[in-house]
């Protein structure tokens, strides 16, 4: 994969975190994307940070559902670009790959990357030498 191409005097702001692989950690990665993006200029309450949010908290709560590893953390990186805003969350598990599939019936579960699917512009999944990627990017307004 190639590292997205940016016009001369730009520059990325990036943010890079591990969490426990828990609900709570999960929790915590939602939050802390939120309170990064705020630092970064974009408030809470914007279309940008209300769709982060829940595109992080699908991706994070995957990882902590269907990503875990025993003893091992996810890891969330954001990535603030003009026009862009990237979001990847990584877990230990290479097996266990993401897919939207429609839910069944009164189903409980399952309208997590369906959301995901239609609030970004593009998403996908990238192996590692251990785990797995799973990243997702968001149209954002140019960067200040």
């Amino acid at each position: 994969m190639t590292a997205p191409s940016r016009p001369a005097g730009t520059f990325a702001r990036t943010f890079t975190q591990r969490f426990s692989c828990t609900p709570r950690g999960a929790r915590l990665a939602r939050q802390l994307a939120l309170v990064t993006l705020h630092d970064w200029g974009v408030p809470e309450g914007t279309r940008l940070s209300a769709d982060a949010g829940l595109v992080v908290a699908e991706l994070a709560s995957n990882a902590a559902t269907h990503g875990r590893v025993l003893g091992r953390d996810f890891e969330l990186r954001m990535t603030l670009l003009p026009g862009i805003l990237r979001l990847e969350v990584s877990d230990p598990r290479r097996d266990r790959r993401p897919a939207v599939q429609p839910p069944a019936y009164q189903a409980e579960s399952g309208y997590g990357l369906p959301i995901v699917d239609a609030l970004t512009t593009d998403w996908g999944v990238m192996e590692r030498i251990i785990g797995k990627t799973v990243w997702a990017e968001l149209a954002s307004p140019p960067t200040p």
